[in-house]
Order: structure tokens, then C-alpha cells, then sequence
């Protein structure tokens, strides 16, 4: 894995071979960061923005954020293996100082959350077979963490039919493969 853009270009990101995780392919997320940067429908720019990277796993959404001049990113992950590997990445970057790491669940991360902490920009990367993180993102849209101009993308297996569109104003879906991905706003 690497890093498409930025000051950090180029750079390799150690990644977890596992079953329970897999990685941010560099193809989707290179189309996840035209699409916010070129598509008349996203007015959220990286640029100085505060972002929630939840199922993070070894954070190549949110390093990748960072080299694209993002302010700092808030990482949540849960799975220990990947935590070792994203807390070496962003040693081995020299990036610790733009980013917060949380080794937990999502839901003992929220309830530590108070209103101060507002973010521009969500990243959901559950697991494929997982479907709680619906829950999670009504969590969000009630505690109202995030600010005014927000974006939200979702990255699911392209044939998962999860009920979305109740939670979130659907902006626009694409498919990359197996990859989906939901832009869209609370």
C-alpha cells in the first residue's frame, strides 16, 4: 500500500493479511479523493479539516487525509493487530502529531465524545459482514459531532443492501469492483 497525494506521495503503508481486516485499496482510494475534490455535489474540502476515521484499521484513509493537508484525524479501531500497525505507520511517517489514536469500540468512543468535537469529514470502513455500524451512524447523527459543511462516505462490498438512506442524505454511490461507495450528509 501507498500514499497517492501529497506531501507524504509515494511513502508505503504496512498492512495487516488478515480475515477480519482488509485494506483500503489504492484505486478506491484514489477515486474517493477525486470525488471529494472534483465533484460539484461535496462542498467539504480536506484542507485544514478535522476527520473521524471509524474502523480504521492500519489508517490509510486517514494518513492519506493527512498528506492531503487535513488539520488532524481521529482514528478508532478496535482489532489490536491492526492498532500495532497503524500506531507504527504513523510513527514511521513522523505524523503522530496530526492524529489521535482510540484502541476501542466505536460505542465507547462516542460516549467519550462531548460537543466540542466536530469533524468535517466521517469515514465508515467496517468490516463486510458487519452491519452495526448503522447504529453507529445514527449514533453520530444524534450527538451531532460533526459540523455544518459535512461529508460522510461509507465504504461497503458492492452487493451489501444496507438500509442507509433513513440515516443519511445519500449525495452519491459508486462501484469499484467489489468496493461501494456512499457519499452523503446527516
Amino acid at each position: 500500500m501507498r500514499i497517492v497525494s501529497g506531501f507524504l506521495r509515494g511513502k508505503k503503508i504496512d498492512f495487516l493479511k488478515s480475515t477480519t481486516t482488509r485494506p483500503l485499496r489504492d484505486f478506491v482510494k484514489e477515486n474517493i479523493f477525486n470525488i471529494i475534490e472534483h465533484s460539484n455535489l461535496i462542498n467539504t474540502e480536506i484542507k485544514n479539516a478535522n476527520v473521524l476515521d471509524l474502523y480504521s484499521g492500519v489508517g490509510s484513509f486517514g494518513i492519506e487525509c493527512i498528506s492531503r493537508g487535513a488539520k488532524k484525524i481521529t482514528f478508532v479501531e478496535d482489532d489490536k493487530k491492526a492498532l500495532i500497525i497503524l500506531k507504527k505507520n504513523l510513527s514511521n511517517l513522523k505524523i503522530l502529531d496530526k492524529s489521535e489514536v482510540f484502541g476501542e469500540k466505536i460505542i465507547s468512543f462516542f460516549k467519550k465524545l462531548n460537543n466540542k468535537n466536530k469533524f468535517e469529514i466521517i469515514f465508515f470502513d467496517p468490516p463486510f459482514a458487519e452491519d452495526l455500524f448503522i447504529q453507529d451512524l445514527r449514533t453520530i447523527k444524534d450527538s451531532v459531532i460533526y459540523k455544518k459543511k459535512h461529508l460522510v462516505i461509507i465504504h461497503r462490498e458492492e452487493r451489501s443492501e444496507d438500509s442507509i438512506e433513513k440515516t443519511i442524505n445519500i449525495l452519491l454511490s459508486r462501484n469499484y469492483g467489489r468496493s461501494k461507495l456512499v457519499f452523503g450528509t446527516f
